[in-house]
């Protein structure tokens, strides 16, 4: 979405916009992809492997009349989810009415990983991307890499990848599967199982409710540090209160880390305490402005409206 936002606004100024996209379509998070990373379930590794954390049944808690942009309304229109708080897939499917009513696909270079932006001594960025059916699957890469260089780079990759996973005593040597809500997909996967879910945020309580259709047992956990006092190799999970459960999985839902793992920018941007810093506005780091800049940073805004107010 904010990518989607900054080539809109760029390109009515006249610019000449590329918008590289690692995917095989447009939307970002809410292009709903069913594969996860079965190696890496956690998602401990950075970059994660699969970029959306979308799970099939998610919907969205902000009401449409508040999600469009202020110039595209988010209108219902016949045969789709007509739902004010709609399925992930109705805002997709938005996302690309949005792009389709102003031309934005010319700009987009689809199935393109970015593996490295940094400035160069003229003050312009140098882009080493490269296609993903180029891509081993070993992580090997191909040789076949793109290097360009730009006057000017803008982030927008989101921050809803990689997992932020919580510090509980035994989660190295635990017995039981474990895996972060990322991951997460259908709720088919836990059936009879006895699931422990540590988070009590939005995924948490909508992943929590779905998986108790089928599981056998599910205890929801507020917050990991406090109410999870370590897990054993016997496949226990002994509680804050000093009871205990033998489980078959644990479901991390707790939140997710700002990781930007491709821009070297030689320290000039640091996260520190889940905070991207510095940016004058939230977007433009003062020591690479204007030819860097960040948008879609902030959490809790109406992001949409946000990203259009970032980009102008």
């Amino acid at each position: 979405m904010g990518g989607l936002a900054v080539a809109y606004e760029l390109r009515r100024e006249g610019h000449d916009v590329t918008v590289l996209e690692q995917s095989g379509n447009i939307g970002g998070q809410w292009l709903y992809d069913p594969r996860s990373d079965t190696a890496d379930l956690l998602g401990a590794a950075a970059p994660v492997r699969v970029h959306s954390s979308i799970y099939a049944s998610l919907r969205l808690i902000s009401p449409r009349q508040t999600t469009g942009f202020t110039d595209f309304p988010f209108s219902p229109r016949n045969g789709r989810d007509n739902r004010r708080f709609r399925g992930n897939r109705e805002v997709h499917l938005y996302l690309k009415d949005f792009c389709d009513a102003f031309g934005l696909m010319e700009a987009v270079r689809l199935d393109t990983r970015v593996l490295r932006a940094a400035m160069t001594p003229t003050h312009q960025w140098a882009v080493r991307s490269v296609a993903l059916k180029e891509y081993d699957t070993d992580e090997k890469m191909s040789g076949a890499f793109v290097d360009e260089v730009f006057d000017a780079a803008v982030v927008a990759t989101g921050h809803y990848s990689q997992p932020r996973l919580p510090s509980i005593e035994g989660m190295e040597v635990w017995g039981g599967r474990q895996m972060h809500s990322h991951s997460y997909r259908v709720p088919e996967a836990f059936r009879g199982e006895v699931v422990v879910v540590v988070g009590c945020g939005e995924s948490g309580k909508d992943i929590a409710m779905e998986i108790r259709g089928v599981a056998k047992e599910v205890y929801l956990v507020a917050k990991s540090m406090e109410e999870v006092d370590r897990l054993c190799e016997d496949s226990s999970v002994v509680f804050g209160d000093g009871s205990s459960v033998v489980a078959d999985t644990v479901v991390h839902c707790t939140g997710y880390s700002y990781s930007f793992p491709l821009l070297d920018t030689g320290g000039a941007i640091t996260i520190d305490d889940h905070r991207v810093g510095p940016l004058f506005e939230h977007v433009f780091p003062p020591l690479l402005a204007p030819s860097l800049s960040f948008v879609g940073v902030p959490r809790k805004v109406k992001l949409a409206s946000y990203l259009r107010c970032s980009t102008h």
